[in-house]
């Protein structure tokens, strides 16, 4: 028995040794299953992600068909209109329409029914009959402008279309998400207007550029902002890869489309020299601004404790359940602050509380890959999380950017992407930007137009450039 120890000892190491290659390859292997997960998780949430996603979710997340009972909402038949144009007395029949036997007696009641329908109408054809003169000083020719008039070129084709016709196709096309050739149907369906769809790329580059200087006054509104939100998302320019940017102050929203992701193109948003806040998500060129300070958006980095939590095995979860803690405790801050229950004094003990604790769990650097990379993450972000909490005209999360850009992401999804040249995407960012903006501030975008195609220079939109 003694001359057979050593060897079962032996036997045993070898066991040993094969069992941690074993276990380090199954560790290995469930590491990787994780981050597979993890990056399925958030694959279809990334807007720059393709832009078809499954709908296989939210198909057995909704149902479908009319909501029932108070969740549907009030009928809007049963609002009354502003005005009745019309009112048809409908007299009783004098026989029982049931039986058709019996009399019928009038019982002095009279139930209203409000029906609305919009008119039957065509277009209305203008024509300008322009005198021409001729300068005896400098021999160009003079020629006269009517106020309704949409272009001054008058030999370069017979017929132009008007402003309201251009306004309607830019809303059709820029919110509505409408293809060009399907407006020009709807315009020969609804109006009886024959009109081809090179006509109508060729009217909304005009408008684009009477719209430029008041597409430059917005930009500069937004770089001399106190706080901006600044988003992107995938795009298309001629079915390359391109990046459409936004920033908005929740009062001015601008658009700008780019072919790359950089602080090139960040900077062309802002302006280098931007000294503001900038409430973002964790990209990095926007950590490039040397003059501005930062908010980091933690609804993104909650969104991302909360899928680790649902992909990771028990033992590294308690980290990021202690980071998902703290950042929902400065929310609660926020909230109470706003409520007036929390003093400025009290607000600063609680920070000081939270960043202590966030200070405590960013000492210790994680083993788990996944959780590694949150931890890297939440190192850069360190000195961007709180402040929110001291200025009061800071949101925690860069929810305005993810409002301002929803409108445009849609209108990819049904515009086949993007754009089919730069002159396109440039008049797609000049539109969409004055569109946002005159929505925000409460007036009609249409009108807006029409007024911008009658003037006979680019021109500021004087309601809505403050």
């Amino acid at each position: 028995m003694l001359q057979d120890e050593p060897a079962s000892r032996e036997q045993l190491r070898a066991e040993n040794r094969e069992l941690k290659k074993a276990l380090a390859k199954r560790d290995a292997r469930i590491a990787e299953l994780e981050r597979l997960l993890i990056e399925a998780q958030r694959r279809p949430k990334r807007q720059a992600a393709p832009f078809g996603r499954d709908r296989e979710e939210n198909r057995a997340r909704r149902k479908p068909g009319r909501k029932s009972g108070s969740a549907y909402g009030r009928r809007a038949g049963r609002q009354a209109p502003a005005r009745v144009d019309e009112t048809i007395l409908v007299p009783c029949p004098v026989a029982c329409p049931h039986c058709q036997a019996g009399p019928v007696e009038l019982t002095g009641q009279v139930a209203r029914q409000v029906q609305i329908d919009i008119p039957m109408v065509t277009y209305r054809a203008t024509q300008f009959d322009v005198v021409l003169g001729k300068c005896l000083a400098c021999g160009r020719r003079v020629q006269g402008r009517d106020p309704k008039q949409t272009t001054d070129a008058v030999n370069v084709g017979a017929i132009h279309l008007g402003a309201n016709v251009i306004a309607l196709a830019a809303n059709l096309n820029k919110v509505g998400g409408l293809s060009y050739g399907k407006i020009a149907a709807l315009l020969s369906a609804l109006f009886g207007l024959k009109v081809a769809k090179s006509t109508l790329v060729r009217a909304l580059q005009r408008l684009s550029q009477k719209a430029e200087p008041t597409y430059e006054a917005l930009s500069a509104d937004i770089r001399g902002s106190p706080v901006v939100y600044p988003d992107e998302t995938g795009w298309r320019i001629d079915g390359s890869r391109a990046w459409l940017w936004v920033a908005t102050n929740r009062k001015t929203v601008v658009f700008r489309i780019e072919r790359g992701r950089g602080f090139e193109q960040a900077k062309a948003l802002l302006g280098e020299e931007f000294s503001g806040v900038i409430g973002s998500d964790g990209w990095a060129p926007y950590r490039s601004f040397k003059k501005a300070e930062r908010q980091a958006c933690l609804a993104h980095l909650l969104r991302r404790c909360v899928e680790l939590r649902e992909a990771l095995a028990s033992g590294p979860r308690w980290y990021v359940s202690e980071v998902q803690s703290v950042l929902l405790s400065a929310l609660t801050i926020r909230d109470l602050t706003r409520e007036g229950l929390l003093t400025p004094a009290e607000v600063a003990e609680e920070r000081a509380v939270l960043e202590g604790g966030l200070d405590e769990l960013l000492s210790h650097t994680p083993r788990h890959p996944e959780v590694r990379r949150l931890f890297t993450h939440m190192t850069t972000l360190r000195g961007d999380l709180f402040r929110f909490l001291d200025r009061p005209d800071v949101e925690a999360t860069n929810w305005p950017a993810e409002q301002a850009i929803r409108p445009a992401v849609v209108n990819r999804k049904t515009s086949g992407g993007g754009n089919r040249s730069d002159k396109g995407a440039r008049t797609q960012a000049v539109l969409m930007s004055v569109l946002q903006t005159a929505k925000i501030a409460g007036l009609d975008g249409l009108a807006s137009f029409a007024s911008l195609l009658r003037s006979p220079q680019p021109a500021l939109l004087p309601t809505l450039v403050r």
